[in-house]
């Protein structure tokens, strides 16, 4: 009994490891494409920065603005990923219940909400880091020139 235990603790760890592992894959390369999204926006809007910067915005503002852009797209997928998994999770306990004869309660963790908001968020200002100081740091007068 307590080996059976034992071994399904381990097994239980390694899935939980490998899952974090999995999850963790998933945000670097979500990150990374946000990062490519967010630079080729820098690249469409050059003349736009250009302009903004000859009215007057600060490297600051521009910096903000593309940051508050990376960092509300990271949050609609997240919104989007907590419907979805709040979904499929609903869905799955339902039929396993139904299906096994279990009596299987839906577990909605509002602080696992949270909790996969801000580390959407947190993505989104990693990544967004680099294309917003590189438009930031634009030349206005060349950003004008841009074709």
């Amino acid at each position: 009994q307590a080996d059976l235990v034992s071994r399904l603790n381990i097994i239980t760890s390694v899935l939980t490891l490998l899952l974090a592992s999995v999850a963790a894959i998933s945000l670097v390369v979500g990150g990374i494409g946000i990062m490519n999204i967010m630079l080729v926006s820098v690249t469409e809007r050059t003349r736009e920065i250009g302009l903004r910067k000859a009215l007057g915005a600060t490297d600051k503002d521009i910096m903000v603005q593309f940051l508050l852009e990376a960092i509300i797209l990271t949050a609609a997928g997240g919104v989007i990923g907590v419907i979805l998994g709040a979904v499929l999770s609903f869905s799955a306990a339902l039929i396993i219940s139904k299906s096994l004869s279990l009596d299987w309660s839906f577990i909605f963790p509002i602080s696992s909400v949270l909790l996969g908001l801000g580390v959407a968020s947190l993505v989104g200002l990693v990544f967004g880091l680099y294309p917003a100081r590189l438009a930031a740091k634009k030349d206005p007068i060349e950003a004008l020139r841009y074709e």
